[in-house]
């Protein structure tokens, strides 16, 4: 096997679990959003109105980085075979 084709492999795995790990994220926030927002509120002194707002940009930043570090090499080690 060549070595850009094991990079892409990896990196093309890398994306999947990372993108499943982003849906189980998503998921987990949507259906126990009044625990979490209590327990967090708790934890970390934010207003539960806040907490949201937080879950959001957590999940827009970790889909940003997806993007930046595992897709993206994807792609061009894909277009460099």
């Amino acid at each position: 096997m060549n070595s850009l084709e094991s990079l892409a492999a990896f990196f093309g795995w890398c994306t999947l679990l990372n993108y499943g790990l982003l849906i189980f994220m998503s998921l987990i926030v949507m259906t126990m959003r009044g625990t979490m927002t209590s327990m967090h509120s708790r934890l970390f002194g934010v207003s539960e109105a806040d907490l949201p707002r937080c879950y959001f940009k957590v999940l827009a930043h970790y889909q940003s980085l997806i993007l930046a570090f595992s897709l993206a090499p994807y792609v061009a080690l894909k277009l460099m075979a």
